[in-house]
C-alpha cells in the first residue's frame, strides 16, 4: 500500500483504514526490533529471551491482524486530519507493546509504560534502579528504544509536522515551490537519506566510544541514545562511570551532531559542506552551546576552584547533554550550586534544532521570537517604519510568526498546568516544576533530590507517572499535534 502526503479538505471524513495499516506495519517492525534483544539474552544464558520473543509473537500477531483487516491495493492520500491522528497514534500505540518486555522484567505496567514513553519519546527519565545488574537484553531494549524513537522523530519533524504547519514547522517545508530549497524530490528519498546518516553517525559514535575504551556493548548502548539524545544509559552513575574525559568530550560533539538538523547534514554530506556554516539555526545553537559552556566553566573556577580544562569539560558536557535533551550526566550538577541549579533550569527549555532528534522549544523559536522582539522595539521607536522579517536570508513566512508566539504560549502554560496537577499528587514544588518542565522538553533529569541527576522517576506516584507519560509525548510532537485531536470541530466531517 502505497502512502501518499496531500492536501486535504479538513472538514473531510478521518480515512481510518491506511492509519490502521500504518500502525499494524509499525507494530511489526517493533515485533522484529524485539528479537535483537531475545539474541542478546539467548546467548549470554539469561532466561529474559523468552520475555522478548513472547512479546515478539504478542506484537506480530497484532500488528499482522491490523495489517490484514485494513489492506487496500488502492494508493492512500493522508489528508490533514489523518496526519495528526497518525502522528500521534503511532507513539501511543507502539509503547503500549513496546512496554510488554519491562512487565516481563517485573515492572508494573505504569512504570513500564513510563519507561517505553521515555525511550521512544527519546527524555530518558527512568524508573529503573539497578542498571548496572541487568540483563544485556533488557539494556539493549532500552538504548533500541531511544534509536527507534529518534529515527522516528527526525522523520516527523522533516515529512510531517512542516506539512501540518504545527508551532512554525512549515518554516522548514523540504516540498518546496522553490527548486533550489528542495534537498531531494520526494519524501521516500528523505527518509532514505535521513536513515543513512542517522544510522551512520551512531556507527562513527559507537566506534569512538569503544576506541576510547568503552566494551562492545557500552559503545552500541551509548551511541545510539546520544545521537538519539535520548540518554538512556547502562549504568546507575550514567556517564560518570567511565571517569574519562576523552569519552566526555566525544560524547559532548555527538550530542551536538544529533540535535543538527538532519537536512543540513544530509546537504552537506552531499557536497555543501558550507550548508552547516550557513545556516542561522546551526550558527545560533553552536554558538549558544559554547557561550553557556564558556560562562558556566568561569563559574566552577571561580566558586569551586576547579582547574580550567576540567571546568570546561565538566560545563561543555552536562550543558550540551541537557540543551541537545540527551539527559547523560557526568556528574551531580545540582552540587555546583543555585546558579549552576538555575541555569539548568533554564536550559531545559532550550532544545535544539528543528529537524532533529532533540526535543525542547527549539533553537529556531527562539531566534524567530527574538526578531519579532526586535521589530516591536523598532515600531514602538518608529511606528511608520516598514520592517521586513527576515529569518536564514528569507523572508519569514505569514503565518510562521503567529505559530511560533502561539506555540511559545502554549508551551509555557502547559508547563504550568501540569506542575499545578502534579503538586496536587503531593509532589513538591521543585520536583513538580522541574518534572513537568523536564517531560515537555524531553531533556530526562529533573531537579531535587528524587529526580535529579543522581535520583529516578520510580518514588513518584502512579498516577503522576501517567502524567509525565502524556507531557512526554506532548513535548514530542510539538504539542498542537495531539492537542488538536481534543477539539470538537477535528471530528467533524
Amino acid at each position: 500500500m502505497t502512502a501518499v502526503i496531500a492536501s486535504a479538505n479538513p472538514k473531510s471524513s478521518i480515512q481510518i483504514r491506511p492509519i490502521v495499516s500504518a500502525l499494524g506495519l509499525m507494530l511489526c517492525a517493533i515485533a522484529a526490533a524485539m528479537v535483537l534483544p531475545a539474541l542478546v539474552d539467548l546467548a549470554d544464558g539469561d532466561p529474559g529471551w523468552r520475555i522478548f520473543l513472547a512479546s515478539s509473537v504478542a506484537t506480530l500477531f497484532v500488528g499482522g491482524l491490523m495489517v490484514l483487516v485494513a489492506h487496500d491495493d488502492r494508493p492512500v492520500r493522508l489528508g490533514l486530519k489523518e496526519g495528526f491522528l497518525l502522528t500521534t497514534l503511532s507513539w501511543v500505540f507502539v509503547a503500549a507493546f513496546a512496554a510488554i518486555p519491562f512487565v516481563g522484567l517485573g515492572l508494573s505496567y505504569t512504570d513500564a509504560y513510563f519507561e517505553t514513553m521515555s525511550g521512544l519519546t527519546t527524555t530518558g527519565a527512568t524508573v529503573i534502579v539497578g542498571l548496572d545488574k541487568l540483563p544485556r537484553g533488557i539494556l539493549l531494549w532500552r538504548a533500541l528504544l531511544n534509536g527507534l524513537g529518534g529515527l522516528g522523530i527526525v522523520l516527523v519533524a522533516i515529512i510531517m509536522l512542516p506539512f501540518l504547519r504545527v508551532g512554525g514547522m512549515q518554516l522548514f517545508q523540504t516540498e518546496s515551490s522553490d527548486k533550489s530549497e528542495k534537498i531531494m524530490p520526494r519524501a521516500y528519498d528523505i527518509g532514505l537519506a535521513t536513515a543513512a546518516v542517522y544510522f551512520g553517525l551512531i556507527f562513527i559514535c559507537a566506534m569512538t566510544y569503544g576506541f576510547l575504551g568503552m566494551s562492545a556493548f557500552d559503545a552500541i548502548c551509548h551511541a545510539i541514545p546520544t545521537i538519539a539524545t535520548g540518554g538512556f544509559s547502562t549504568h546507575d552513575s550514567s556517564f560518570g562511570f567511565f571517569q574519562s574525559p576523552g569519552l566526555e568530550w566525544a560524547g559532548t560533539l555527538f550530542m551536538m551532531s544529533g540535535a543538527l538538523p538532519f537536512v543540513v547534514i544530509i546537504k552537506a554530506f552531499r557536497g555543501s559542506p558550507q550548508s552547516l556554516l550557513n545556516d542561522a539555526q546551526v550558527r545560533g545553537f553552536v554558538s549558544f552551546l559554547v557561550s553557556v559552556s564558556v560562562i558556566l566553566a568561569l563559574w566552577l573556577v571561580a566558586t569551586r576552584g576547579m582547574p580550567f580544562f576540567e571546568a570546561l569539560r565538566l560545563s561543555a558536557f552536562n550543558v550540551t547533554s541537557i540543551v541537545t535533551t540527551t539527559g547523560f550526566a557526568s556528574t551531580d550538577y545540582a552540587a555546583w550550586g543555585p546558579f549552576a541549579v538555575g541555569l539548568f533550569f533554564l536550559l531545559t527549555f532550550v532544545g535544539g534544532c528543528s529537524g532533529s532528534t532533540a526535543g525542547g522549544i527549539k533553537i529556531y523559536r527562539l531566534q524567530v521570537a527574538g526578531i519579532l522582539t526586535r521589530s516591536h522595539f523598532l515600531h514602538l521607536i518608529s511606528p511608520s517604519r516598514v520592517i521586513t522579517l527576515v529569518y536564514n536570508k528569507r523572508r519569514l513566512p505569514d503565518d510562521v510568526p503567529f505559530s511560533v508566539v502561539a506555540f511559545l504560549a502554549i508551551y509555557m502554560a502547559t508547563v504550568g498546568l501540569f506542575t499545578v496537577v502534579l503538586a496536587a499528587m503531593g509532589l513538591d514544588l521543585v520536583t513538580a516544576v522541574s518534572s513537568s518542565a523536564t517531560a515537555l522538553g524531553n531533556v530526562g533529569p529533573g531537579l531535587g533530590d528524587t529526580v535529579g541527576p543522581s535520583g529516578t522517576f520510580a518514588p513518584l506516584p502512579a498516577a503522576a507517572k501517567w502524567v509525565l507519560s502524556a507531557a512526554m509525548l506532548l513535548g514530542r510532537l510539538e504539542l498542537f499535534t495531539v492537542l488538536v485531536l481534543f477539539r470538537r470541530e477535528f471530528w467533524r466531517g
